[in-house]
């Protein structure tokens, strides 16, 4: 099976890749405006075939042992590690991300995460069987829950594909997987591996159609038993809102505006670096990528103009070159979002570098029929304006100052937002108390960005509830069951008194 051949259509139900029935669709390189796929997106009736089959799939998937999933899940990694330059070919195509990123961070991450769940789904954990009563034996079962419906954000298509599909499928649950139609590709090629791997017909479907047609009939479908959403917070909210009509679990991770915060005691090298890296990742299309830093003010100028001196010398440029860092934003449309808020920014602050699209990449290439944006830095913006609190989703890095430490923190968690922060500081007490404080789902200390699969990733307030990654998120993709046995033979209990009769 050749897992990039698209040619059958952009829907994967029941172990087969077919052509969908709704509109005609493209999928178009920011990079230079061609066409990668040409493809019909999923009708809602297709929607309604792909629950169909995972329902059927369900009994005998929830009913295999811990170690017949995680078998599968072993060789699903090694169908991917031999398709790893295919996936990270495709991944930049369609998203045009670096493909040293493609290559170094989403593709190994995808298999790592794969790896770990394999490992996971062995290991259901509950509470110790015990007599808690006294005249009972109880323990707790983990069960699947049932039918998960899962949507997937752009940004990272094949990351986001396996952050949702590994925990639901190592629990025993079957899924109906909505990509985002603009960047669809890895996440098919991902569904078919996972047959090639010995995943029964079903266990996974994808189905490619848009937010308001397949994605909004996937949330209400009365036979999903859980959705799992990530994506902005204003979609998130009508997702949950959805969810509500059948009582679905939900599972939503959702938009981020993270602080950096960098104390005076900090070095000043590592937080410039760190800032660029991590305002920059992705484009900045990134939950987590650094948005908001907060510069103690003896460190600020100087911060500013590290800042600006990188970002001067980040190379945009042909996302399949190897020396490319910054490749375009997803579409043209989101890049002139973007620009949008730049633009509106100069009528309140400062652009100190950036803020328009490049005319040449780092070697002299036409960037003009791509969606690039330079790497822009903004100062002198308020508090509560749009730059500083609205999600901007691209190569965009706000800075201001603060005087003592209850300031910043507070300016820090002074958004809706909590998904991610960091702090920088060589003090211990700084950083014990920045963690302890900052009001996010992941606090880095000197660094910012890293994810590993063990630990767990999602957000505080705005930015939605429930784990990706780790036992914590397999854990959400399982139903508690209390089980309780009488271990004393007695038909009348002494309880019974208290509904009728005497002691």
């Amino acid at each position: 099976m050749d897992l990039t051949d698209f040619g059958a259509g952009a829907q994967y139900i029941a172990g087969r890749q077919s052509r969908g029935s709704g509109d005609p669709f493209q999928v178009v390189n920011p990079a230079d405006g061609s066409v990668v796929e040409e493809f019909s997106l999923a009708s809602a009736g297709q929607v309604d075939e792909a629950v169909a089959a995972a329902r059927a799939a369900l009994p005998g998937w929830a009913g295999a042992t811990p170690g017949a999933r995680s078998e599968v899940l072993t060789r699903l990694a090694a169908v991917l590690t031999d398709a790893a330059a295919d996936l990270a070919r495709v991944e930049t195509a369609q998203t045009g991300k670096p493909i040293k990123l493609s290559t170094e961070f989403d593709v190994p991450g995808t298999i790592d995460n794969t790896a770990f769940f394999a490992g996971a789904a062995r290991n259901l954990e509950g509470k110790a069987a015990g007599e808690y009563s006294g005249d009972h034996t109880s323990y707790v079962r983990r069960e699947a829950i049932g039918v998960v419906g899962s949507i997937s954000p752009w940004n990272y298509p094949l990351q986001m594909a396996a952050w949702k599909v590994l925990p639901a499928i190592a629990a025993g649950n079957t899924i109906v997987l909505k990509p985002a139609e603009l960047t669809p590709l890895t996440s098919l090629m991902f569904a078919r591996a996972c047959t090639l791997a010995g995943v029964p017909d079903g266990v996974v479907n994808v189905v490619t159609g848009a937010g308001r047609v397949a994605g909004e009939h996937l949330v209400a479908h009365p036979d999903v038993a859980m959705v799992s959403f990530t994506g902005s917070t204003q979609v998130g909210k009508r997702v949950a809102e959805l969810a509500t009509a059948t009582v679905k679990r939900t599972h939503l991770e959702l938009g981020g505006k993270a602080p950096f915060v960098v104390f005076d005691d900090a070095d000043l090298d590592a937080a410039v670096h760190g800032a660029v890296a991590a305002s920059l990742i992705n484009s900045g299309q990134d939950c987590t990528a650094a948005t908001r830093a907060y510069v103690q003010r003896p460190l600020y100028d100087a911060f500013v103009a590290g800042v600006a001196e990188l970002y001067g010398a980040i190379r945009l440029g042909d996302p399949l070159d190897p020396q490319t860092d910054l490749g375009p934003l997803v579409s043209f449309t989101h890049r002139d979002r973007v620009a949008g808020f730049v633009e509106r920014a100069r009528g309140y602050a400062t652009v100190v570098t950036g803020g328009a699209a490049p005319g040449k990449g780092h070697d002299g290439t036409d960037l003009t029929r791509g969606a690039y944006y330079r790497p822009t830095l903004i100062t002198g913006a308020a508090q509560d304006s749009e730059v500083v609190q609205g999600e901007i989703f691209g190569p965009v890095l706000v800075v201001l100052p603060f005087d003592g430490d209850d300031e910043g923190l507070r300016l820090a968690n002074d958004t809706p937002y909590g998904l991610a922060a960091s702090a920088w500081t060589g003090n211990v007490h700084r950083s014990l108390r920045a963690t302890r404080e900052l009001a996010a789902g992941c606090v880095w200390v000197n660094d910012h960005i890293p994810i590993i699969s063990e630990m767990p990733h999602g957000g505080y307030k705005s930015s939605g509830y429930g784990k990706d990654m780790s036992q914590y998120s397999l854990d959400e993709y399982t139903q508690v069951k209390h089980v309780m046995f009488d271990t004393t033979a007695v038909a009348r209990k002494d309880w019974h008194r208290t509904v009728f009769g005497d002691r």
